[in-house]
């Protein structure tokens, strides 16, 4: 035996330095990036969508309940508490989906995220901005509120960025023209 088979097996390789701990990088798994400053839409959006919700159960509840008194079965009251509950869900994901809305103005583009299950994050250029809409229905002008509509020419684009109250809705507007037409012409 030689001096060398009695040294044992050879050291184990040293793990890589991990990495420092902070968040995680951005990847096509996190559709929000961190590293833009995201403007939230106004609460007041939440109103809007819960008054919206309280007219269809009203609507759709009144309509099982007729149908509960004239026919007297008990599933007519069985869907009335299956959509009573369905509302209660509905609710909670109002309020969360409220506040997952935001928008972030960067160089070049102009970046709109939503959703709890779903997220997504769309990502307008501004040269390919065709015009921009501010409109606001009835509910949403009783609450102060207006929505900004992006047209590119995809026609699957659906970029818009609702619950901004009115001056912010027309500052919006005004800047991502001018930025489309300053990029459009430099194309």
């Amino acid at each position: 035996m030689s001096g060398d088979d009695l040294a044992g097996p050879p050291p184990a390789p040293t793990d890589p330095p991990s990495a420092p701990p902070g968040p995680p990088p951005d990847g096509p798994l996190e559709p929000w990036p961190e590293t833009v400053r995201w403007q939230s839409v106004s609460p007041n959006l939440i109103w809007v969508e819960l008054l919206r919700l309280a007219a269809l159960l009203l609507v759709v509840v009144a309509g099982l309940a007729i149908g509960w008194a004239l026919s007297g079965s008990g599933l007519f009251g069985a869907a009335v508490a299956v959509v009573l509950l369905l509302g209660c869900l509905r609710v909670v994901a109002i309020v969360r989906a409220v506040r997952a809305w935001g928008y972030a103005e960067r160089e070049d583009d102009l970046l709109v995220r939503h959703g709890l299950l779903v997220r997504r994050l769309s990502i307008v250029p501004y040269s390919r901005m065709q015009f921009v809409d501010v409109s606001a229905g009835p509910l949403e002008r009783a609450f102060d509120l207006a929505t900004v509509q992006l047209h590119t020419a995809a026609a699957a684009s659906d970029a818009r960025v609702p619950g901004l109250r009115p001056a912010e809705a027309s500052r919006l507007r005004d800047r991502l023209t001018a930025l489309g037409r300053d990029r459009a012409e430099g194309l």
